[in-house]
């Protein structure tokens, strides 16, 4: 279990970081999905290309010479890019009433379990904010 639920509190502990905040301080709490950037690997597929056209444009060098390092390159990227299959990184962020914001970036194995325990905070917060109206009236 990531998230310690009490009548009172919301504990977190994922790793070495853990947080503490009572219902009456979290504003929101959720998981957000962010796309993987490729940034990196763009950038080499760009600077590879770049590299064959000059040397096949600008110089003498024979076509072997420089298309076999471009392919291998090409592939090197490609198995580098399509390693791993994850498309997406995960977070947990909470929001508090001092306007702090903590993001924990999460493993996408454990994506299914904390949303379900963050899932749990929601209808537990829900049924609280729904005694709360009908003590009020």
């Amino acid at each position: 279990m990531f998230f310690t639920i009490t009548h009172d509190q919301v504990q977190f502990h994922y790793g070495s970081k853990r947080w503490q905040y009572s219902f009456n301080e979290i504003v929101e709490l959720g998981l957000l999905k962010k796309k993987k950037s490729y940034l990196i690997e763009n950038g080499l597929f760009i600077t590879i290309t770049a590299i064959a056209y000059y040397c096949m444009v600008f110089s003498d060098v024979m076509e072997l010479y420089y298309i076999v390092p471009t392919l291998l390159c090409y592939t090197f990227i490609i198995i580098y890019r399509f390693h791993g299959n994850i498309d997406s990184e995960y977070y947990v962020i909470v929001k508090d009433v001092y306007q702090n914001e903590i993001r924990i970036k999460i493993k996408t194995l454990d994506r299914p379990a904390i949303g379900k325990q963050i899932d749990r905070y929601l209808d537990l917060e829900f049924d609280r904010n729904l005694q709360l109206q009908n003590s009020n009236t």
